[in-house]
């Protein structure tokens, strides 16, 4: 199911004591998993395969298929196996289940999308284009953090 027109709304959620899913073990997952590691430790990764860099971070790492199983008791989830087909038909079941989703480079199919973000201590930045130009995000971004390392703007 496509969504032509999609308007994410930042937010800041608390993830205390969630169960949260990476389904993908290759570049993208580690991207996320980076992402995510900013703020728990608390988080299962499931893939067949995990190229190096996993093994650094301070997640359950799980080498197994993905089964509709691995949803069960999730409540955020990110599905990045870079394999189209496959994460449509996770991101059903998770739709079907009431747990959030995010599938990875397809912000069609999201329920949420990552902003890019500068994390300071308890002080985050997020900047978003509402999923359609990630590099845009990114630039903005590091602008805001060149501008805080120059003092142009007052973080304390």
């Amino acid at each position: 199911m496509s969504k032509e027109n999609y308007n994410f709304m930042p937010v800041a959620i608390d993830i205390s004591g969630r169960r949260i899913l990476i389904i993908g073990g290759g570049n993208v997952g580690l991207h996320k998993a980076n992402y995510l590691m900013r703020y728990t430790h608390d988080a299962i990764i499931i893939s067949r395969e995990f190229r190096e860099g996993f093994s650094y971070l301070p997640f359950k790492c799980v080498r197994k298929e993905y089964e509709p199983s691995d949803l069960d008791g999730a409540w955020m989830v990110y599905i990045c196996t870079e394999n189209h087909e496959l994460n449509a038909a996770i991101r059903e079941e998770a739709r079907r289940r009431g747990i959030l989703a995010s599938v990875c480079d397809a912000p069609d199919l999201c329920d949420f999308v990552s902003p890019a973000i500068w994390k300071d201590g308890d002080l985050s930045v997020a900047v978003t284009s509402n999923g359609r130009d990630v590099k845009r995000s990114i630039r903005v971004r590091d602008a805001i953090v060149d501008a805080v390392a120059r003092g142009a703007l007052d973080t304390e």
